[in-house]
């Protein structure tokens, strides 16, 4: 199982970016694909998630209404699309999913600074 992130980068308070995670190694469509995210000092918390079958989707508090998960089975991406970026949104970002146990990509750096 290979999971792969990119799209972070840095930008301005109040702009967007859009991460991606793509996925090999794995039958994508039944698999959950989760967001997490670790700011310098602090430990690795949960941002989003999206289900395979279901596509049921769940938020954490923190970015509910700025940030939307979605997933394109057919290519094997899961996307976090992140608007309205806060100056403590800056950390690095994983995705992870669980397969026997959980494998996570590698992150994908994102800083809002002006």
């Amino acid at each position: 199982v290979q999971l792969q992130a990119s799209g972070g980068g840095l930008v301005q308070p109040g702009g967007s970016l859009s991460l991606s995670c793509g996925a090999s190694g794995i039958i994508f469509r039944i698999n959950t694909v989760e967001w997490y995210r670790q700011a310098p000092g602090k430990q690795r918390e949960f941002v989003a998630s999206v289900a395979g079958v279901s596509n049921a989707k769940e938020y954490a508090d923190a970015v509910k209404g700025r940030f939307t998960i979605s997933r394109d089975n057919a290519k094997n991406q899961v996307y976090l699309q992140m608007n309205g970026l806060r100056p403590e949104d800056t950390a690095v970002y994983y995705c992870k999913t669980y397969v026997h146990r959980d494998w996570w990509g590698q992150g994908t750096q994102v800083t809002v600074s002006s």
